[in-house]
């Protein structure tokens, strides 16, 4: 087999250095963990498996912040996909995953795949998916390019769940300047199980068999682990070969095999993992790691689609809808027939080996003999600089903003406009929210919300993030990320269980973002710890930069809460007449880096007020008390555009309006966007018992009324709008940009 380089000439030219692996690196591996030059393929297997992606090396000092551990925590990271018991012997499984540059690229394909490779992290834990979120984050719609990418990426989105027959029921878009050269697409999938199906990707047991299953493998996605460790510019904006091409209609049919394998075969299946990032050599090192085994694989056996791949191209490629399995000798002719039925490809193409190395053959030829440990755990962790950000120096120096408003009702008609607070349902409309049957409350509420039929429990999910407080104040900007992902489980009326996330920085070797990634993640972890979530899975997407230029840091939550009793659900709109409405938690001047700030100025400043964590974790503990107790008819937790944004919300789609006493406070407050604080309905019969619970954290402001108005007196005049004419500027808001002509 001839390689593409000699040792000796990748040793002179050096092209390891394009694929993210640095000198340093590669004379450590040759010297210390080799003791020989590595061939061609051995040095793209080490580019992939040590890229930041993969291996996290830049990161692991700071994700070691977060706690992973609880009651209910049954797998955290390190799998597939976390797992967080729900009783009765069940299991919800849920995880995050970035895929922001391929979609950034190739925005169908990207969007599409990254749901394909998430829905294939839970089913290889024995969990059917049972829902999809997303977190969006683009540049401003006033941009033609922007424009084409919101439009694919939501298709891509949309037609690989819909195909798959997963709902789509919550998530996140947002759109700001930084991310126009860099769209970040997180995609999230949700799964639920009997706690008897976990499964592991290990392998071992000498001789047991290495199997591949599901789609032939391409030419596509090779290095697209690396490809996501660099960051973007002109050169690479157009590295389409590094994207995959999904085919939902197949990952279907591999779901159903591999679960059919799981639930009623147990005793044949040693363990099973997705081919993600870095395809099958992730999959099999690590599970042979996992394992504390030694494997040997005939790459010749593994299914193509195209002619004359090269070892390294087979291993590296990240084509989709692909797994590998452990299966226990005897049982290759078993498990072959279950993905026959299914019109898969399945081949045995290695054997778990006595020893720990990892070898590859291809054309009759050794191509590779290396320690598995080598790829998987003799990563050199990469020490970072950190700096504080100058820029953040001077804000403390500086006197905060305060706007001045003149016309209340001008500025809340102008914010229902701006595209991070418009209606998004132009978007998720596309999305098949209702399959299934399982779904309470889809998109466009605080968190979506599923029955688990066969019980009287439910389950909640939204996904969080906000990089313009983290860009600010980072630590502060990680809690506010943790709180508004709580606060709207516990809006739905939902017990926030755990956490996954995808966090999205610049490039760390700038001390300045790694400073921010550090900070933000102890805030984070920090929350995490007040809300007793811990964090189970996730992943660190850095390098998200164009030309230099980062994005925001933007760490996005994805929380799953568990609904006692689904006939307690709370919805975000209010329901009767006469009803009593409270805000509850304390406004203050919290203008730095909101809506407001930036539709007023153009840009955001200043520096994110501390706030008081175990406070507001405090009260939110409560108000979930009083909805378990049946004291609540409707709530809305505040975020983007504060309190006159959510009063707005809160009667769209309803016959309904509003009357609110505001008077002590300035018109500007009804913009701020301070954290923790929520919109709840109560019925009069019930204000008492529910004052009482809340006490102080809980302020009577007004009633619901029938006349379709939002009415609000201000220390300063009042605002008077008939919410027919607001909801107008919301809901025409997005259809209108998109159909902008530059």
């Amino acid at each position: 087999m001839k390689q593409a380089m000699t040792p000796e000439e990748i040793k002179e030219k050096k092209p390891y250095l394009e694929w993210s692996l640095t000198e340093a690196e590669y004379d450590y591996i040759r010297t210390q963990l080799l003791g020989r030059l590595p061939n061609y393929t051995e040095t793209g297997l080490f580019s992939a498996m040590w890229s930041e992606h993969c291996s996290y090396k830049k990161s692991k000092s700071v994700l070691r912040l977060f706690p992973n551990k609880n009651e209910r925590v049954l797998q955290g990271p390190g799998e597939g996909a976390g797992v967080v018991d729900i009783d009765d012997g069940q299991a919800v499984v849920f995880k995050a995953e970035s895929h922001n540059h391929p979609t950034t690229v190739e925005p169908y394909q990207g969007a599409a795949t990254g749901v394909g490779g998430i829905l294939r992290d839970i089913f290889s834990m024995g969990a059917r998916p049972i829902a999809s979120l997303d977190s969006l984050h683009f540049g401003e719609l006033n941009n033609s390019t922007t424009r084409m990418k919101v439009t694919n990426t939501v298709r891509g989105i949309g037609d690989y769940g819909n195909c798959m027959g997963i709902p789509t029921i919550a998530g996140e878009t947002t759109f700001d300047p930084c991310y126009q050269g860099n769209i970040l697409c997180n995609a999230m999938s949700v799964g639920l199980m009997d706690q008897k199906d976990i499964q592991q990707g290990r392998a071992a047991g000498i001789g047991n068999a290495v199997m591949y299953v599901g789609a032939k493998t391409g030419r596509d996605g090779i290095h697209g682990a690396t490809f996501a460790s660099a960051d973007f510019n002109d050169e690479n904006m157009t590295q389409r070969s590094a994207v995959q091409v999904g085919n939902p209609f197949m990952e279907k049919l591999l779901l159903e095999a591999c679960l059919d394998l799981i639930r009623n075969h147990p005793n044949w299946l040693v363990g099973i993992q997705d081919m993600g990032a870095a395809g099958i050599v992730s999959s099999s090192a690590e599970m042979a790691s996992e394992g504390k085994s030694g494997m040997e694989l005939n790459l010749d056996l593994v299914p193509q689609r195209e002619p004359g791949m090269s070892a390294y191209e087979i291993m590296l490629s990240e084509s989709q809808e692909r797994m590998l399995l452990c299966v226990k000798k005897g049982h290759e002719e078993d498990v072959k027939k279950i993905f026959d039925f299914y019109d898969l490809e399945v081949v045995t193409i290695g054997r778990i080996t006595a020893g720990h190395d990892y070898v590859l053959f291809h054309d009759g030829e050794e191509v590779c003999h290396i320690p598995v440990s080598s790829l998987t755990d003799d990563v050199l962790e990469e020490e970072s600089l950190e700096k504080k950000p100058t820029r953040i120096e001077l804000a403390e120096q500086q006197p905060k903003w305060l706007p001045t408003i003149d016309n209340a009702a001008e500025v809340l008609t102008a914010l229902l406009a701006q595209s991070t607070i418009a209606d998004k349902s132009s978007l998720y409309q596309q999305y098949d929210s209702q399959v299934r049957t399982n779904t309470v409350t889809g998109p466009g509420s605080d968190a979506g919300v599923l029955r688990i039929r066969g019980t009287h429990k439910g389950l909640a999910m939204t996904t969080d993030g906000n990089g313009r407080f983290v860009y600010l104040s980072p630590e502060v900007g990680g809690q506010i990320a943790l709180v508004e992902a709580a606060a709207n489980i516990i809006a739905s009326g939902a017990e926030p269980l755990a956490i996954t996330d995808c966090l999205n920085y610049g490039d760390p070797t700038d001390p300045e973002i790694f400073w921010e990634l550090h900070q933000s993640v102890q805030g984070m972890a920090d929350a995490c710890r007040e809300f007793n979530t811990p964090v189970i899975s996730g992943n660190v997407s850095l390098y998200n930069e164009n030309n230099g230029q980062a994005i925001h840091p933007t760490p996005m939550v994805g929380m799953v809460g568990l609904i006692k009793n689904i006939d307690r659900v709370i919805p975000s709109f209010v329901q009767h007449p006469g009803d009593k409405v409270y805000l509850v938690g304390q406004t203050r001047d919290d203008y730095a880096g909101s809506e407001l700030q930036k539709m007023m100025t153009g840009d955001i400043s200043g520096i994110v007020k501390t706030f008081e964590l175990h406070h507001v974790h405090q009260y939110m503990r409560q108000l979930l008390t009083t909805m378990e107790n049946g004291l609540v008819s409707s709530a809305h937790d505040l975020s983007e555009g504060g309190l006159g944004v959510a009063l707005a919300e809160t009667v769209f789609k309803t016959d309904l309006g509003l009357k609110i006493d505001f008077a002590d406070q300035p018109a500007a407050r009804l913009f701020s966007e301070t954290p923790g604080r929520f919109i709840v309905t109560v019925a009069p019969k019930k204000a008492t018992e529910f004052e009482q619970a809340l006490e102080k954290d809980a302020h009577l402001i007004g009633e619901v009324t029938n006349s379709h108005w939002l009415m609000v007196k201000l220390a300063t005049g009042e605002l008077n709008e008939s919410v027919a004419k607001l909801q107008k500027t919301w809901e025409e808001a997005i259809p209108c940009q998109l159909k902008s002509k530059d």
